[in-house]
């Protein structure tokens, strides 16, 4: 199946299925001489991994991460780093009988259409667990970002009709559901409560906060640099809208309201007074905090009682069975994170270099 790779000189290629062996990825073209081990790829998998609570699938995995290639002395050589993730707790029974029927809100129909044959045990490629090698390639591009002083800060905005209207960044961590406000947390983990008791699930919304990036990186026609991130986070399963700085606000805003002016600081630096832009003008970054927003739809699976029709098209009533997370978003803030960082590694690389010292070196320059 094509379309399973991402990124012009920084390429991300996962492969493998929910129920297959295992899942993983294919790095190629990062830098040689970054430090890297497993257990910078672990910390970012460890974010995203199932059974961690009750909000999310009870399926019990280590998600422990192996890297096959690409490092030598704790040094990336520069050639293509392969990593792989063992799946350990299948339970292809709970979809037997999948493959004779339609899930609402799933993939199955569509790609019954695309390919006359599709892996139904837990959605196959299109199930959530394929993020686990995008989360691997992320740990690598956020550690590239990192060593060049770029900090991203990724969190979960809100949830159902709650949303976070305070933002310490300190608590993000500390509540199942990563929300930067504890008020908000405790409410939204209520909601999700009543939302399992009826046997259903939420949707909500990811934010993504990118500072200290430089000015310069995209191009202005078709590799915008906001182009890349809405076509990279709406990659990832079950987003349904993506929006840059102020987004839909911007349609309803006036010119005056709207337009970023530009200020020159006590040290000389250009930048702007406000930033409703998030970032991003004429598909290039202008120096200022890039913010991403990214809303996800309620998990598809919910044990209620569906309507939907069998291969034959006869109309049937079903109950799922399985382990399914009743809200994506909690595990998909560190995914966002990952593919927003695999885009801006790509964009700088296409725009300023291929070696971390290279890089290092346009960076000083730029500053």
């Amino acid at each position: 199946m094509a379309g399973s790779s991402f990124g012009t000189l920084f390429t991300v290629t996962t492969w493998g299925e929910s129920h297959g062996k295992g899942v993983g990825v294919v790095v190629d073209g990062c830098p040689s001489g970054l430090l890297l081990q497993e257990s910078d790829i672990q910390a970012f998998l460890n974010r995203r991994k199932p059974g961690q609570n009750k909000y999310a699938t009870p399926r019990k995995e280590a998600d422990e991460v192996e890297i096959l290639s690409g490092i030598f002395e704790g040094r990336t050589t520069g050639t293509p780093i392969s990593m792989v993730v063992r799946n350990t707790s299948q339970r292809s029974g709970d979809y037997g009988e999948i493959a004779s029927y339609y899930r609402p809100g799933h993939a199955d129909y569509t790609f019954d259409q695309k390919y006359g044959f599709r892996d139904y045990r837990g959605g196959g490629r299109s199930s959530g667990r394929e993020t686990i090698g995008r989360v691997a390639a992320g740990a690598i591009a956020v550690k590239i970002l990192n060593s060049l002083g770029v900090s991203i800060c990724t969190y979960t905005k809100a949830i159902g009709p709650v949303t976070a209207e305070h933002f310490h960044p300190e608590l993000i961590a500390d509540n199942p559901l990563y929300m930067p406000d504890t008020d908000a947390s405790e409410r939204a983990q209520a909601y999700l409560d009543d939302c399992m008791k009826h046997h259903d699930s939420s949707g909500g919304v990811v934010e993504c906060i990118v500072s200290h990036f430089p000015a310069g990186a995209g191009t202005p026609v078709f590799e915008k640099l906001d182009a890349n991130l809405g076509k990279a986070v709406f990659s990832i399963g079950a987003v349904k809208a993506v929006e840059i700085g102020d987004g839909f606000a911007a349609a309803t805003a006036t010119g005056l309201i709207n337009n970023d002016g530009f200020c020159c600081s006590a040290d000389g630096h250009i930048g702007k007074s406000t930033n409703h832009s998030g970032g991003i003008l004429g598909g290039i970054s202008d120096g200022s905090d890039i913010i991403i927003r990214a809303a996800f739809k309620p998990t598809p699976s919910i044990f209620s009682t569906q309507q939907t029709v069998n291969r034959q098209g006869e109309s049937i009533d079903i109950n799922i069975k399985g382990r399914h997370d009743p809200i994506i978003v909690p595990r998909a803030v560190v995914v966002v994170e990952s593919m927003t960082a695999i885009t801006l590694v790509d964009a700088l690389l296409c725009g300023m270099g291929a070696r971390m010292e290279h890089l290092k070196l346009i960076w000083k320059s730029e500053s």
